[in-house]
């Protein structure tokens, strides 16, 4: 009996002409230096000029200067280095910078189709946005536009809907606190929740796991804490190449004594040994030395790892040695006796086998946790977007709760965000599940009924689109498109919509996968003087650690056709909204009116204005950090039994995770080189360990094709082709490659549990010659 071939699923960004010549080395066992400042200095003055990039990066981060469009990592709230900037953000800088333009010339020159075969780089490379431009239905290159015939065309589009639910508006960390609350305001008043976020995509399961456990979904640390701690896990994290500020904290912690445990498939640079750029033994010296401990768990060992931690700190406390924190867990934690049945139930050997250490290892780690009074767990990407990742952030969660380091100075939870204000837009009201007291509080300031239903998420804006159900996608920032895992499903999607406008300040491929119709409206960028009808405008931001800082730009903007964030959401209210009352112009006007009314809704705001003229920042208050009040379900700090996972990886299968390289941000790709991983040349590798290599009949630098694996997806071949086989120290039956590349190889459907969370470290592949 014949039976159809399956659909297969290629990837479409790669661009052979985008390639240079394949260089493969052994890691570095050293992170930033010489090469790290050579490295940033050659990026700003290359894309910005040496005068303008030089100024630049002196007022990086600076009090009166602008704060990094990179990551989220705090700045002193004190003193400051004259250099308060890593190679990361310089590289950050100097790509918003650009004297390049992708002009209304460029855009008639280059249709739809052709930038589609482009890559990633490619088309970050084409410049700054600097006008808007419409893609009108069936047409091959996008046309210059004025700006108020875009906004008719948006508000026509919203408001011939048959509900407000079905338009969604997504938002990126880029965006400053201002813009963001202004945006869900304009969002909740035109009649829906439908706020999709990039926290959907990386955080959600901190978010939702440290909400049921401790009762607040950010971190519970600051700097100082951080500085002063006694041991410090690192989780599924790379901060030499996503934080690298991070480094200088770790540094500092470790010169105050602090044992610090790196947990990871791989053992990245940047927690091996720093080269403090700003020292002297940074630039001539060997440098810190970082990690005491690697624990090279298996990709979604953690579960188990985190369960054997808990074990040996529960048995040496049951043999009589002062180990948990009993008063603490008396009188702040509710569910222990569970949890420690649970706990002593789990066999070390279903701990060795799930986690992929060895007990010697584990109890390695519980020595230093034991002999720590102030402990603080660090995490990003590798522990939130498993399966079970909601599991994961929990685990670390109770781990700490033994010992009772939650509350209390040098200890706490540290989930380490990625882009610069993605804290703070879902602080701002980018939710699509909306507390009822936010909504309660932003009727009474603005007199209407908020929507009351959920909204979707960035998962389930993709099957809406598919649906029919969603018709226009409005994305405030961001790559929608590329960070999304099934870019086929959201192809059919995006096609599907009226209409998709895309809020930019560079070309991506989310402005070649769009609805019927689509916009660019090009937006001033954080390093941009931003001047409206009341003078020059400060914005605020706030970091990893709940931090409020200001925010002013520097430069001229690129074009006299751009506009702020916030000037396009008053516009785009005033011609959607009709005869609302709020007066949405003096809002534009003058951003300080945005902040009182901030400072009315959101508790911890209070005197906003006020607060950030004295002081040009202050630091949100938190209620486990403050007082170990815990705005749980049952009022205390909970502890949650969770199984060790069982993923399905057959026989000749391996279980992948995707990471991202050195010289990238988010989906943003500089170069194909990644200096600490020793590759140069291409970004279409497969990182794999040696023995799995002879195993499989491969050898190292083959090219293969890379098959994932999904039971319930058996009628579809999702597929990524030509990507070189690297030998590299991870543990065996595990691999990893470049996100967003390998992106096409995940199912829409694959996500965390209660999160939603696309499930971008859990990939069970086949590889092809």
């Amino acid at each position: 009996m014949k039976t159809e071939a399956p659909e297969r699923k290629q990837s479409t960004s790669f661009d052979p002409s985008d390639t240079q010549r394949i260089e493969i080395s052994q890691p570095k066992e050293w992170a930033a230096g010489i090469p790290a400042v050579l490295s940033a200095y050659k990026n700003v003055t290359s894309k910005a000029g040496p005068l303008k990039g030089t100024r630049l990066l002196s007022d990086l981060n600076q009090i009166e200067g602008f704060d990094c469009p990179g990551c989220a990592w705090p700045d002193p709230l004190e003193k400051r280095a004259t250099f308060e900037f890593c190679e990361n953000g310089a590289k950050a800088v100097a790509d918003e910078a650009t004297t390049k333009r992708a002009d209304a010339t460029f855009f008639a020159q280059n249709s739809v189709d052709k930038m589609r075969g482009q890559s990633d780089r490619w088309l970050n490379d084409q410049g700054r946005l600097v006008q808007p431009m419409w893609l009108p239905e069936g047409a091959s290159h996008y046309q210059p536009i004025e700006w108020s015939r875009a906004f008719e065309m948006i508000a026509t589009q919203l408001n011939q809907l048959d509900t407000p639910d079905q338009a969604a508006f997504y938002t990126s960390g880029r965006t400053g606190n201002e813009a963001a609350f202004l945006y869900q305001l304009f969002v909740r008043k035109f009649g829906t929740n439908n706020l999709p976020d990039c926290s959907n995509m990386c955080h959600e399961s901190s978010g939702v796991g440290l909400g049921e456990t401790i009762g607040v979904g950010k971190g519970t640390v600051s700097l100082e804490d951080l500085e002063h701690a006694e041991a410090i896990f690192v989780f599924g994290q790379n901060p030499g190449t996503n934080h690298p500020r991070m480094l200088s904290s770790l540094q500092a912690a470790k010169r105050q004594g602090a044992k610090i445990i790196a947990i990871n498939p791989l053992d990245e640079t940047g927690l091996k040994r720093f080269k403090n750029p700003q020292e002297v033994s940074g630039v001539i010296g060997k440098g810190t030395a970082l990690r005491d401990l690697y624990l090279p768990v298996k990709i979604n060992g953690d579960v188990a790892l985190l369960k054997g931690l808990c074990k040996s700190l529960i048995e040496r406390d049951s043999h009589h040695q002062p180990v948990l924190d009993h008063e603490f867990i008396e009188q702040y934690c509710h569910g222990f006796d569970a949890f420690k049945a649970d706990i002593e139930q789990t066999t070390w050997q279903a701990i060795e086998q799930g986690s992929g250490l060895t007990q010697a290892q584990i109890e390695q780690a519980a020595d230093i946790a034991c002999a720590s009074q102030r402990t603080i767990c660090c995490w990003a990407m590798g522990m939130t977007q498993h399966k079970n990742a909601v599991a994961n952030i929990q685990l670390m969660t109770n781990f700490l709760m033994l010992q009772g380091n939650l509350g209390k100075p040098g200890a706490g939870v540290c989930p380490v965000r990625g882009h610069s204000n993605v804290q703070g837009d879902r602080t701002m009201g980018i939710w699509e599940k909306p507390a009822p007291a936010f909504l309660d509080a932003l009727e009474k300031e603005f007199h209407f009924n908020p929507p009351r239903k959920d909204g979707v998420d960035a998962v389930e804006t993709v099957h809406g689109m598919q649906k029919g159900e969603i018709k226009v996608l409005f994305a405030l920032g961001g790559n929608f498109f590329r960070a999304m895992p099934d870019h086929q499903a959201n192809d059919r999607g995006l096609s599907q919509c009226e209409l998709t406008v895309q809020v930019s300040t560079k070309l991506n491929r989310s402005h070649l996968h769009t609805g019927k119709q689509g916009l660019i409206l090009p937006a001033l960028g954080r390093t941009e003087i931003d001047t409206q009808a009341s003078g020059v405008q400060t914005i605020t931001v706030e970091n990893s650690m709940g931090v409020i800082q200001t925010s002013h730009g520097k430069i001229p903007p690129a074009s006299e056709l751009l506009k702020s964030e916030i000037d396009i959401l008053a516009e785009l209210a005033v011609h959607t909204l009709g005869d609302d009352p709020l007066d949405w112009l003096a809002l534009r006007a003058d951003y300080r009116l945005i902040r009182d009314h901030i400072a009315n809704v959101i508790p911890g705001f209070e005197r906003f204005n006020q607060r950030i003229d004295e002081l040009g920042e202050f630091v949100l208050p938190n209620a486990v950090r403050d007082s170990r009040q815990f705005a749980t379900a049952t009022g205390k700090a909970n502890f949650v039994v969770h199984e060790i996972a069982d993923i399905d990886v057959p026989p000749g299968h391996l279980l992948m995770m995707t990471i991202r390289s050195h010289d990238q941000f988010n989906t943003t790709v500089y170069t194909n080189n990644d200096r600490y991983r020793g590759v140069h040349g291409t970004r279409k590798v497969l990182f794999i360990n040696r023995l799995d290599i002879e195993e499989l009949g491969l050898e190292a630098g083959q090219l293969v094709r890379i098959r994932s694996y999904w039971p319930n997806d058996k009628d579809t071949l999702r597929e990524v082709s030509d990507f070189a086989l690297v030998e590299y120290a991870i543990p065996r039956g595990c691999a990893a490659a470049y996100y967003p590349e390998t992106n096409d190889l995940i199912p829409i459907d694959s996500v965390a549990d209660k999160s939603n969370t696309p499930a971008y470290k859990s990939i069970v592949i086949s590889l092809h010659a």
